[in-house]
């Protein structure tokens, strides 16, 4: 990613995807050129939850919600230490921003950061575009970034695939951190960083959890040595099939049958830890809207998700796995894509959403309480 500071909204800047379609349009953030997969968010709010969300990383985000910046930024919503989006693309972006809360623009904060963005497109037609076609490479240029079509399209179709990247050393925490309980600790749980969120941490804490945060690169030993209750796997970005070094720390966990949770890119690394496979998605799950029901309880729940692939496991039946009976614990009800996975004989679950809701629903916040109950259970 090349870019200057500032645009201000005032500079052309056009969007090429790398089937060839173009949308032209005014800069937004950052002037220059990036590169990125094109995914869309269908979130109405919580645009600083997203653009923060590490598993974004090279990711060129598209809001489908018209109307964006409207609350500005803030320095309480953010996920982590920066913006991990590779691009942002707006087709209204706020003027000015208006929240008690707000501390500078949204449009400042892109720059600042060096955030190449496009406004002023018809985002509609960008997302049908990227439903009917998938997910796909795409360049933002603007300024003197802005070349003839054809050099535009080349430079795109260079760029990297998304299938293939190992991303989560790039996102993770290089030292380990801790994030003490609130009030009375109850529990001591080791947490893997593959571009793990601020508040998952902290939903943890708020129930009387003590989380040792070590990097994507921590060993069986360096979990263990923190003497756990249980271990998570967090979120992360790339693709899970590169992901072999958390897949063998996780079977590790489940050989000594302790307690382990583990969300999104977690999700997928326990799918296969447990000899599952996994596959990418025509364009995914992005947004705070997504139906998924809990097959354990018939529930159905309005979560949040940031996904791109999934796990292949079979709806139909329990599977016998190295380490006991595993099932389909949740599924989407958009497409029946696999939302989480459950051992029947071990203390172990995850889920490919977001229950810590940030930005989102907390209709999924009792998965916190089920890795509680789970240690419990283990301590008892």
């Amino acid at each position: 990613m090349t870019t200057s500071t500032r645009g201000a909204g005032k500079a052309p800047a056009v969007l090429v995807l790398e089937d060839g379609r173009i949308f032209r349009g005014r800069a937004y953030g950052a002037v220059g050129a990036t590169f990125g997969e094109a995914v869309f968010s269908t979130g109405m709010t919580g645009y600083q939850e997203t653009l923060t969300d590490p598993s974004y990383h090279r990711q060129v985000v598209v809001m489908t919600a018209p109307h964006v910046g409207n609350t500005g930024v803030n320095d309480e919503d953010m996920e982590s230490r920066r913006i991990w989006v590779s691009g942002y693309v707006v087709r209204d972006p706020a003027r000015v921003p208006s929240s008690w809360r707000s501390r500078r623009t949204l449009d400042d904060e892109l720059a600042a950061q060096g955030v190449v963005g496009i406004s002023g497109i018809d985002t509609r037609a960008l997302t049908r575009h990227l439903r009917e076609r998938g997910a796909m490479r795409v360049g933002i240029f603007s300024g003197d970034a802005i070349q003839d079509d054809a050099a535009l399209l080349a430079r795109v179709q260079e760029a990297p695939q998304m299938t293939g990247a190992d991303l989560s050393a790039e996102v993770a925490t290089t030292e380990p951190y801790v994030v003490p309980a609130i009030g009375e600790k109850k529990f001591t749980v080791a947490a893997v960083d593959l571009g793990i969120k601020g508040m998952t941490p902290h939903r943890m804490a708020e129930r009387g959890i003590e989380v040792h945060v070590l990097p994507a690169t921590a060993t069986v030993e360096d979990v263990y040595a923190v003497d756990p209750d249980g271990v998570f796997f967090s979120n992360g970005p790339g693709d899970p099939s590169t992901a072999d070094h958390p897949v063998s720390v996780m079977q590790g966990v489940l050989e000594r049958g302790t307690p382990l949770f583990g969300i999104c890119f977690g999700n997928q690394i326990l799918g296969r830890a447990l000899g599952f496979g996994t596959f990418k998605l025509k364009y995914g799950h992005r947004g705070i809207n997504q139906p998924v029901q809990d097959r354990t309880t018939g529930k159905v729940e309005v979560t949040a998700h940031n996904h791109g692939f999934a796990v292949d496991a079979p709806l139909d039946k329990v599977s016998d796995t190295p380490y006991g009976r595993a099932e389909v614990s949740h599924v989407c009800l958009n497409d029946n894509v696999v939302e989480g996975l459950q051992l029947l004989d071990k203390p172990a679950f995850s889920v490919q959403y977001h229950p810590e809701a940030a930005a989102g629903p907390h209709d999924a916040a009792y998965l916190f309480d089920r890795f509680v109950s789970l240690m419990e259970g283990q301590r008892a």
